[in-house]
């Protein structure tokens, strides 16, 4: 399948992961945060980003048991934000995303991970700069995923939204596969990756 965005750490593919999965080399981290259903009963989302639920139940749709279990079938380390909105196996450590500044009706958000490590806490206010996604996580968050998880090869979002799994692999050097669904979340993603890597001032 062609590309729908290509440079020399990140590939965008636009189309549904279930198709597009079982066509791509093993990677060494899936990090996402997929969908979780709760359409109209989602309050808050980023600032400044304006949105509808009609808008919202376009993408924000309920996996089924059968596309979450392709999600957990693959081979590789683990981060699925949201994941306690679905019947997840055990995991020893669980991912705390706690807001200090509490500007949704969520005080925290939680990863599933199948790591074999104690359960980690990362405290971050929301996003100052939406990208154009109403769930968008901060940045800083998933770079902090990616640094605890200890992966040097290539990270996979398959449901990618604006980008916020690539552009965080890409500042850090890593290289990382995104899947999304909706045009309009490609064409960002692929913006805010044609940008320079920022300076980690190593």
């Amino acid at each position: 399948m062609k590309p729908y965005y290509k440079d020399e750490a990140c590939t965008i593919y636009h189309g549904d992961c279930r198709e597009i999965l079982p066509t791509l080399e093993k990677v060494d981290l899936v990090l996402t945060d997929p969908p979780y259903g709760l359409n109209r009963k989602m309050q808050g989302g980023t600032w400044g980003v304006a949105y509808s639920c009609s808008d919202m139940l376009k993408w924000d749709y309920v996996l089924s048991p059968a596309e979450m279990e392709r999600i957990l079938s693959i081979e590789s380390k683990m981060i699925i934000w949201g994941a306690n909105n679905y019947s997840m196996p055990p995991s020893r450590c669980w991912l705390v995303w706690l807001k200090p500044c509490l500007a949704t009706l969520s005080d925290v958000e939680l990863a599933w991970t199948n790591f074999d490590a104690p359960a980690k806490c990362f405290k971050n206010n929301r996003i100052s700069k939406a990208s154009g996604h109403p769930t968008e996580k901060p940045l800083e968050l998933f770079k902090w995923c990616i640094e605890m998880s200890k992966t040097t090869d290539t990270i996979l979002d398959p449901f990618m939204g604006s980008g916020t799994t690539l552009r965080a692999a890409k500042d850090l050097g890593r290289k990382a596969i995104g899947i999304e669904l909706e045009e309009k979340y490609c064409e960002i993603a692929a913006r805010r990756l044609e940008q320079g890597v920022l300076n980690l001032g190593i």
